[in-house]
């Protein structure tokens, strides 16, 4: 019930006031912020990256109002629901995929009438001596290891996650992954020092069956059957983040690092987009090139200071005499310009 309106009953009316609430309200939290309360909403100054905030982001909300929709169409077609769907398409008057390009698959059109615009973010990528100091602080080969995977290949967290031991091909230097949504295979490369971190781990580990988990946890715990290692898990990769970050202060995460391997890989001749696009799991290459073909902010600031220093020093710099034997006035007639 949604002020007192069945979810049978609702139209798109009460679609707008949730939409509306959705953009003032705070999300419930199980306990109060400690550490968190003075970073949040804020932008943190060396990452130049926003921390959560207390209120719904617009990508929540247009989520949100997407799960609605598929909600309300499966009761549709089993007859037990509305009419009509109450989250209705915006469509202005114009014909699904009017301005198809025929080199592009066809795409679902029609934005859900009250979604929220999202601002378009720059990816950022961890430049390399900030990636050196993160590394630096890692406590364990565990963390070494999953890390230089990650930032070699940009393979998701989940994704790394479920890596076994029987992904890994030593020979040919490629880790198997399951990717998100699909769940179709795919063997991605991972750089030598990665291996290395991996075998490093393994020793430390010990023996690992072909099917086990490649991760696990560092420390043992006990859940009925006595002390022992549990398959690592998202929220022990968000606390080794966590940690290193009340270290160097800054707000890093996981898929920061896929980020980087994205624009590492973008920005290398020999590589194409349709390259990167794979290896990131892409199902349509303008995903990969909307997101990561754009130019660095700090470079292009760079050119233009440079650029501005430089006409600043052709201005202060004095004209060129004419030569002997040339009238200076003959010169201006001929070339333009006002005599010297």
């Amino acid at each position: 019930m949604v002020l007192d309106v069945g979810w049978d009953k609702a139209t798109s009316r009460e679609v707008r006031d949730w939409v509306l609430w959705l953009g003032q309200a705070s999300k419930p939290r199980n306990s109060s912020r400690t550490t968190s309360i003075v970073t949040a909403g804020t932008v943190n100054p060396m990452t130049r990256k926003r921390y959560l905030g207390d209120q719904y982001e617009p990508r929540t909300v247009r989520h949100g109002n997407a799960v609605l929709r598929s909600f309300y169409e499966f009761w549709i077609e089993l007859g037990g629901g509305p009419l009509v769907n109450p989250v209705v398409l915006d469509r202005r008057g114009r014909r699904p995929n009017a301005h198809h390009n025929p080199l592009e698959p066809f795409r679902a059109e029609g934005r859900i009438r009250y979604n929220p615009k999202v601002p378009k973010r720059t990816p950022r990528e961890i430049p390399d001596e900030r990636w050196n100091e993160l590394f630096a602080e890692l406590r364990s080969n565990r963390d070494r290891a999953i890390l230089s995977v990650a930032i070699s290949n940009g393979a998701r967290a989940a994704e790394l996650l479920g890596v076994r031991g029987v992904d890994l091909d030593w020979g040919e230097q490629l880790v198997r992954v399951f990717r998100k949504g699909s769940d179709a295979e795919q063997w991605l490369p991972a750089s030598p020092e990665a291996f290395v971190w991996i075998r490093l781990y393994l020793a430390e580990l010990g023996a690992l069956e072909p099917n086990e988990p490649l991760w696990w946890t560092l420390r043992r715990r006990d859940h009925g059957e006595g002390l022992r290692r549990q398959p690592m898990n998202y929220e022990a990769l968000r606390a080794v983040f966590r940690r290193v970050n009340a270290l160097l202060g800054t707000n890093y995460s996981m898929h920061d690092l896929r980020h980087t391997a994205a624009i590492r890989m973008s920005r290398d001749e020999a590589l194409s987009m349709r390259d990167v696009q794979t290896i990131l799991g892409h199902t349509h290459l303008s995903t990969t090139a909307d997101v990561y073909l754009v130019e660095d902010e700090a470079k292009v600031i760079r050119r233009v200071q440079q650029h501005l220093v430089e006409h600043e020093r052709r201005a202060q710099q004095p004209a060129p005499v004419p030569a002997v034997g040339y009238d200076d006035a003959d010169l201006s007639v001929l070339f333009g310009g006002q005599p010297q």
